[in-house]
């Protein structure tokens, strides 16, 4: 039985990730900080789970120090946050940064030596890393950046047969889009969660760098946009 070390596990696409393994027979792990949403998550889909933040080293370290082997790493944790550059001010610019791109070092760096050839790691990444968004500054810059990260390692880790991916998603119906203040069109959490579970059965020796996906806008396979919390906030009369 392979086993998978999800991170963001509580809720959104770390959860749509764990309910698709858990259904494919793995032995799934969640972590995240809030222990309350993760225990509840994990309880629901049949799951582990380890109270860790994946931006802290020593937390997601201890975490992972019980294991003596990690086949699949899903990096889900991470926020959608900040303001433009302008407003935002360096304390709330290095949260965003901590929480998406150090994160990435950090779980990493824990779990590379438990890895064994055929071991494999899967950044959650956006589209925001290729087309940057205004108002979202330090998250497009840490999007890029773990775009980056992804890449550099999957050359430094090649050679001991552990695959590096990114799925690269355009907007996703999770709680994260209500806070944007415009429609969008959007994929479900499920469908970065098939597009997860299916990367882990290409062959070792095949290098896929990145898979991105957006939502379908027109045509029968269409689905209506999403209208955002925000979006009907701002409509109503004052």
């Amino acid at each position: 039985m392979r086993n998978a070390i999800i991170t963001g596990g509580s809720g959104g696409i770390g959860k749509a990730c764990a309910r698709t393994l858990v259904g494919r027979g793995y032995d799934v792990v969640l972590t995240a900080r809030r222990e309350a949403p993760l225990r509840a998550c994990a309880d629901e889909l049949g799951a582990r789970y380890l109270v860790a933040d994946a931006a802290d080293p020593d937390s997601f370290s201890a975490a992972l120090a019980q294991f003596d082997r990690v086949d699949l790493v899903v990096h889900a944790a991470g926020v959608l946050d900040g303001t433009y550059a302008r407003k935002q001010t360096f304390a709330q610019w290095r949260t965003t940064i901590s929480a998406n791109l150090d994160s990435c070092f950090v779980v990493t760096h824990a779990a590379l030596p438990l890895m064994v050839p055929g071991s494999r790691f899967v950044f959650i990444s956006s589209s925001a890393a290729h087309e940057p968004m205004p108002g979202r500054t330090a998250y497009s810059a840490s999007k890029a950046g773990m775009n980056a990260f992804a890449r550099a390692l999957a050359l430094e880790v090649d050679r001991d047969g552990i695959n590096v991916h990114l799925v690269t998603p355009g907007p996703v119906e999770t709680e994260m889009l209500q806070d944007v203040p415009f429609e969008m069109y959007a994929i479900r959490a499920e469908d970065v969660a098939e597009s997860v579970a299916w990367l882990d059965t290409v062959h070792p020796s095949v290098d896929l760098p990145e898979i991105q996906l957006a939502a379908v806008r027109r045509g029968p396979s269409s689905r209506p946009p999403v209208v955002p919390d925000e979006v009907t906030r701002r409509s109503r009369p004052s």
